[in-house]
Formats: C-alpha cells, sequence, structure tokens
C-alpha cells in the first residue's frame, strides 16, 4: 500500500516520540524504508549524492525508530523516533526553526521573528567566525565573559525599570535578550531548550 514517487522516493516525516515536536523531513527509497523498518536507527535516501545514509552515522546523533505510520494516500511517512541528539545539521533539536512572518518588510522586522532571526545570526558568526564582528568577539572571549555581560545588563535592565528610567528599558532588555542568547550559543545550549522548559512550566 506504500506509493513512492516516480523518482522511487516516499517522503518521510520525523516527530520526537516524547515532545511531538516535528524534527525534519527527508526522503526515503525502498531500501531506506526497510533498513529503518528493521531498526533501530532511521535511514534516510540523499537526493543530491545519490545514496543511502544512516542519520547520525558521522554525528552521533541517531534517530531511533519508535513508531512508524503511512498518510491516507500511502505517499508519506510519519516516523516517530526518539532522538538521540540534535536532528537537524545546525546543532539544533528541530530544523523547523525559522518563524515565517508577513512578507512586508516592516512586519518582518517586528515580533518575535525578530528573535528567532537574532538566533540564527549568532550561530551564523559562532560558526564562521568573521573578522571585525562583534558577537564574534564576544564568543572568542568566551562564556565567562559573556556571563559578566549578562549579569551587567540584567543590573541595567532592573535598574532603569526601577528608577522610572521606562524610556531605557526596552534598549536594556533588547542587551540583555542578545547576550543571553550568546551566551546559549558559547555553552552549546540550543535555545529550544529554554522553549521546552517554559512549555514545561505553563499550567
Amino acid at each position: 500500500m506504500i506509493t513512492f514517487d516516480d523518482r522511487g522516493l516516499l517522503t518521510a516525516v520525523v516527530q520526537d516520540v516524547h515532545t511531538k515536536e516535528v524534527l525534519m523531513v527527508a526522503h526515503m527509497n525502498r531500501e531506506a524504508l526497510k533498513r529503518t523498518i528493521a531498526g533501530p536507527h532511521v535511514w534516510f535516501y540523499s537526493r543530491s549524492r545519490k545514496s543511502l545514509w544512516e542519520k547520525g552515522s558521522t554525528s552521533g546523533d541517531y534517530l531511533n525508530v519508535v513508531d512508524l505510520k503511512l498518510d491516507c494516500d500511502g505517499d508519506a511517512l510519519l516516523v516517530m523516533a526518539e532522538p538521540a541528539g540534535a536532528a537537524c545539521h545546525t546543532g539544533r533539536i528541530s530544523c523547523f526553526h525559522k518563524a515565517v512572518e508577513a512578507n512586508d518588510e516592516t512586519s518582518n522586522r517586528i515580533g518575535p521573528g525578530i528573535l528567532f532571526e537574532l538566533v540564527d545570526i549568532i550561530h551564523q558568526r559562532a560558526v564562521e567566525m568573521p573578522e571585525g564582528s562583534y558577537t564574534a568577539k564576544q564568543l572568542a572571549a568566551g562564556p565567562s565573559r559573556i556571563a559578566q555581560k549578562v549579569i551587567e545588563e540584567a543590573g541595567e535592565t532592573g535598574l532603569a525599570a526601577a528608577t522610572g528610567a521606562t524610556d531605557e528599558v526596552a534598549s536594556e532588555m533588547a542587551d540583555l535578550i542578545y547576550n543571553c542568547v550568546t551566551l546559549l550559543e558559547s555553552i552549546g545550549v540550543p535555545i529550544e531548550d529554554v522553549w521546552e522548559e517554559l512549555a514545561r512550566r505553563r499550567r
């Protein structure tokens, strides 16, 4: 009842069996599906390399198969898996971490989307470490220095609020958020861990 496309491929959506978060989307051919069914890890077919690949074989971030479900048309597969690490090649838990907002340029720069943009930019700076970048300089200084900046900015934010300097609070808070995200990047803690902790606390 499985329907492969004209290239012999099947779309596979991977979901965390515990959190229900969608982790990634890739493709399987018959052999990749066969190996995935056999377990214990998820296999895919790379369209660019034209070869089979076992997720995690080089990074150690395996996807352990728990259950497989076909959609009603039989042309898409839902893989319920237990991740042994980050599913995304960027080091994030999920490949779906970029917010999509309205096409209007102003709308794209206002709202929660700017936070996701900030996370991506700081991660890019960490990977490329471009010369002249303030963020790269901060990251090179190490977590201890960045932690000091977090403490400093938290104090300035609290002071601005306590003294009634409300016109300064947004600016100080922006500095605090920037340094908090930079600190997470410097110690290798994905921001998704923060989202998960907030969700856990939600009542």
